[in-house]
């Protein structure tokens, strides 16, 4: 893969796309940090951390590998992190740097800005969802009681490293699971990259990741910071995510769980049927968009059973205010409008309108 180099400057930090280890190695001779502390998982210490070939000019790394996986973002596991790094002694100088995709990122910044009130720790997000979502925001936190990252705080990386290298790791399902927040960027904000990414049916054949990758970034960055704290501008950003964090939460516990990308394609599916009825999306745009993503994500019937909990974990959506669900929807591509709600009713429609369009599809289709 061509690697290029570019640079996205934030109010507080910098967003490097290009080689991470060449990156990271510059960052640390800079700031001299009493210890150094990587957070991986058991595929990205085995996959990615060869890739930024630490070498012994830079301060001994002190590793910590925890287990894989969203079912793992728990409170249970930052303890085993706060007391790795009590125990090596982390002081109030030491850097923690997250190497993986949204769960390490998360629950590691997390941990980083809660020990002895906050340590620097530095992003570098190895899958596609987290290069293009989690690394602009400063988004930290866990999931709780099956409602994901129901317990966090809002704080800024020292530095992001976005390496496209990193994805030739990942399985085809982990890449189509990030594109579907690429997708979410350009139906948002920018008609114009929509219409350049619906262009990409088949992801094994993507010669240039930045011109997915660069755009998707400026727009999180233009809406983070106008809206640094989410309440405004900043809910566009949740279109899908509504009742695609029901259908993943629900999905975990199961012997089928999603992808997170996965579930956010269905939410996108049925929140577009809410912003045709709501505002304003046309028909033709609806049927172009549901098209699209039943072409570039697997089936996954919602069954009737389940509806009655898709609904008490969309109640229990953060950004919902009093008893009202809010939904951000589109309509025309390319423009969101934030604070919508839905009733119970509605929400039921949206969910039977993509069983609807999976019936309507032929049985090769997927």
């Amino acid at each position: 893969m061509l690697i290029f180099m570019e640079k996205i400057h934030l109010d507080d930090y910098t967003i490097h796309i290009g080689d991470a280890g060449e990156t990271l190695h510059e960052f640390l001779q800079e700031r001299r940090y009493s210890k150094v502390f990587l957070l991986a998982d058991q595929h990205t210490v085995l996959h990615c951390l060869p890739k930024l070939k630490f070498n012994e000019e830079l301060p001994k790394l002190d590793l910590i590998v925890i287990p894989a996986g969203e079912i793992h973002k728990t409170i249970s596991t930052c303890e085993l992190i706060w007391a790795h790094l009590l125990k090596n002694g982390a002081d109030r100088k030491a850097v923690l740097i997250n190497l993986g995709g949204g769960v390490i990122g998360d629950m590691g910044g997390f941990c980083a800005r809660t020990y002895k009130r906050g340590i620097d720790f530095v992003q570098i997000p190895t899958t596609l969802l987290s290069q293009v979502d989690a690394s602009i925001g400063g988004k930290l936190g866990i999931d709780f009681a099956s409602v994901k990252n129901s317990i966090g705080v809002f704080c800024n990386p020292q530095a992001v490293l976005v390496d496209p290298s990193f994805l030739q790791t990942l399985s085809p399902a982990e890449r189509r699971s990030g594109f579907a927040e690429i997708i979410k960027h350009g139906l948002i904000a920018d008609a114009h990259q929509w219409e350049h990414i619906r262009t990409q049916q088949n992801l094994e054949n993507v010669a240039d990741w930045k011109s997915f990758i660069v755009p998707s970034l400026h727009i999180k960055k233009n809406v983070v910071e106008a809206d640094p704290f989410e309440k405004g501008l900043r809910k566009a950003l949740n279109f899908g995510h509504t009742i695609g964090h029901a259908i993943e939460g629900h999905a975990l516990d199961t012997d089928r769980p999603l992808l997170h990308g996965e579930a956010v394609a269905i939410g996108m599916v049925c929140e577009a049927f809410l912003s045709a009825k709501k505002t304003g999306l046309s028909e033709r745009e609806l049927r172009i968009l549901t098209d699209f993503l039943l072409g570039m994500y697997d089936a996954y019937e919602l069954e009737e059973k389940n509806f009655a909990h898709y609904l008490e974990l969309m109640g229990n959506d953060k950004k919902n205010e009093g008893d009202q669900i809010n939904f951000a929807t589109i309509g025309p591509i390319g423009v969101a409008h934030i604070n919508q709600t839905a009733s119970r009713d509605e929400i039921i429609d949206s969910l039977r309108f993509y069983n609807d369009l999976l019936k309507s599809m032929s049985p090769t289709a997927h």
